[in-house]
């Protein structure tokens, strides 16, 4: 899909006037008095929360920003793996494929030995390696990732719209409040011209803020980011350019000789490229705005980089000058370490709020948004109470250990590419092995939770030792029975807020009175342990909290689909219409056998549980009811 062609133009670029490519976002009138959730930042993170929150027509959500309008020039645009599979649960994963650069191969320059003034390609690697993902490392401007998420969200149950051009003043929270009482009181600043310097006050049960790395949020509870900056300047543009270097169409990290490093990022539309160059060491406790960069210089260090190869820019879409860091909280919440027992956690924050990383590693944007697909399943059950509050300690648990774990990695990448500060210049092979060695922290699916109350041991791990517990549910090709349709197993996950149970069955026929499957569907039918009954809300499909999925080992036309059991054809909705969409087989023809690709032993079976945010809580025997209902159990409230 190509555009850009004569000059960049933001919105969707399936519009043809670009008049009508932005489309009007935003919502009118003052914000609500009294919301179950405010979010404050409308960035990757705020929306993820948002859109996902906005699934839930019962929880009444508030996002602010202080920016006037809608992002319309993105400064982030790296799509790692993992998050493209996120986005399939959101519903616009196609989209962004249609629209965006794949980044299939990157290569690598260095210096001639012969000539050191000038590079030569050193090397080319396969971005992803092969089966990490049925989604590639895409490249597409922020921007249009909000578009996505603010199109879902106003085409959502909540029908929800953004508040712009307000300003955070300050919040408070009130000690003696209950667990569902609105307990913070925020006020916010209007700043657009017609309302400028009037204050609103809204009252919230949670405040997320999702505010950036001058968080208001993040101050207002006594948090700060620590860390050191690498004392380097770089310089960021998203250009339409002409040149002469062969590989402008591929990622390309180039280290020269005494000029630094320059880093070339294609991005979508055909024409369009974004180069990260490497300035200037900065003095301890300087600032790169004290330098004075300018476009120009920046333009100038590329030209020199890229030596004997022409670069002639014919137009600015977007640049700035930042300097390298890596900076952590220690706490994703308001409650300090020693009253957990004691107290719940009413404010949290998320994304550059609590961690900042450098571009080069494309990890901020998409870690931002995992950790508001991570928090705002949880806030919804526990608003919902379908989970007692306690739950929600774990967003900072589990989020702040892989921010830590994924800035330490962002740490030594950002000083391997900053090859002018590092004796004895640039090391291509060094380069090139460690981009490969640590490809799964860059497609995002390196997160591992610890074990907890959300995530079980690994006592039975050998019965899917693909699917590994604390991990994100590794999707593969299967066939659904019903209709011969081959899909993604993971794809029955979307961002709604269910637990999923994958039952994988043992060789012998499902729908035989004697087949484990059977036994697991009649337990969670009919048993008073089961988790199925005991937290499904009266009057609500029998789905609407675990859905369970089946997996076969047979080929699709060898199994009767009416012979299979109730559970796997559950009759739902008005009409008790029945849900075909349950039941699934390895896609033998194809060659993808799920129980091979994922080690699934095949004699015993097993049930692989999976969270709302698609990561794997549980393996167990098919059988192993006890340890289902204990999962289940420890964090779920009855329904009632």
């Amino acid at each position: 899909m190509q555009f850009h062609l004569n000059g960049f133009q933001p919105g969707d670029p399936e519009i043809s006037d670009p008049a009508e490519r932005i489309q009007v976002s935003g919502a009118p009138g003052t914000v609500p008095e009294q919301v179950d959730v405010l979010i404050v930042g409308c960035g990757p993170a705020g929306l993820t929360l948002a859109t996902q929150l906005a699934q839930f027509s019962d929880i009444k959500t508030c996002i602010v920003e202080q920016k006037p309008e809608r992002l319309l020039v993105g400064q982030a645009d790296g799509i790692a793996c993992r998050t493209m599979e996120m986005f399939h649960a959101y519903g616009f994963s196609e989209r962004v494929l249609k629209e965006a650069y794949w980044v299939n191969e990157t290569t690598f320059w260095r210096p001639d030995d012969l000539a050191p003034g000038k590079i030569v390609r050193s090397g080319r690697v396969q971005d992803v390696e092969d089966g990490l993902s049925e989604f590639p490392h895409v490249i597409l401007n922020q921007a249009r990732i909000h578009d996505g998420f603010l199109d879902v969200m106003r085409k959502s149950p909540a029908r929800l719209e953004p508040y712009y051009s307000r300003r955070l003043l300050d919040l408070e929270v009130d000690p003696a409040a209950g667990p569902a009482d609105h307990a913070v009181t925020v006020r916010l600043e209007r700043i657009d011209a017609a309302n400028e310097g009037k204050v609103e006050t809204i009252k919230a049960r949670y405040v997320v803020g999702c505010d950036g790395a001058r968080s208001t949020v993040r101050k207002s509870i006594g948090r700060e980011l620590h860390g050191d900056s690498a004392n380097h300047a770089w310089g960021v543009m998203d250009v339409l350019a002409v040149t002469d270097f062969p590989d402008i169409r591929f990622k390309a990290l180039i280290q020269s000789a005494k000029d630094g490093s320059l880093l070339i990022i294609p991005r979508e539309g055909g024409y369009m490229v974004r180069i990260y160059v490497e300035l200037a060491k900065l003095d301890v406790g300087e600032r790169v705005a004290n330098r004075n960069i300018t476009a120009d210089d920046v333009i100038a260090k590329a030209r020199r980089i890229l030596k004997p190869h022409t670069l002639e820019v014919k137009e600015i879409a977007w640049w700035s000058v930042y300097e390298i860091g890596q900076r952590l909280t220690d706490k994703f919440d308001d409650v300090p370490e020693a009253e957990i027992a004691t107290r719940l956690p009413r404010i949290f924050i998320a994304g550059d709020a609590c961690h900042t990383h450098s571009p080069k590693a494309g990890q901020g944007m998409n870690v931002s948004m995992q950790d508001a697909f991570n928090l705002g399943w949880k806030l919804a059950v526990v608003i919902g109470k379908r989970c007692a509050p306690s739950l929600l300690h774990s967003y900072s648990a589990e989020r702040q250990a892989v921010a830590k774990e994924l800035i330490d990695f962002d740490r030594e990448w950002a000083g391997i590419l900053a090859s002018a500060a590092k004796a004895g210049g640039a090391d291509a092979a060094r380069t090139q092995d460690y981009f490969v060695r640590h490809g799964r922290y860059t497609a995002g699916t390196a997160t591992h939770y610890r074990p907890s109350v959300l995530t079980g041991a690994a006592s039975h791990q050998h019965l899917a030792q693909g699917f590994v517990i604390g991990t994100r549910f590794h999707s593969a090709p299967v066939i659904r029975l019903a209709d011969a349709k081959p899909v993604h197993l993971g794809h029955a996950a979307q961002a709604d807020g269910r637990f999923r149970i994958y039952a994988f069955s043992r060789a012998e026929d499902p729908a035989a009175a004697g087949s484990a499957i059977r036994a697991l569907c009649d337990f969670l039918t009919e048993a008073r342990e089961s988790p199925v009954k005991r937290y499904t809300p009266a009057g609500a499909d029998i789905d609407s909290v675990i859905d369970l999925r089946a997996v076969f080992q047979q080929d699709h036309r060898e199994l009767a689909l009416a012979a299979m059991p109730p559970l796997l054809l559950p009759r739902k909705g008005r009409y008790d219409l029945i849900d075909y969409e349950k039941m699934f087989c390895s896609d033998l023809k194809s060659g993808h056998d799920v129980f091979a690709m994922r080690g699934i032993d095949r004699e015993a079976g097993c049930m692989v549980v999976v969270r709302p945010d698609q990561y794997i809580a549980q393996v167990l025997p098919l059988d192993g009811f006890a340890g289902l209902a204990s999962y289940f159990d420890g964090f779920m409230l009855q329904a009632r």
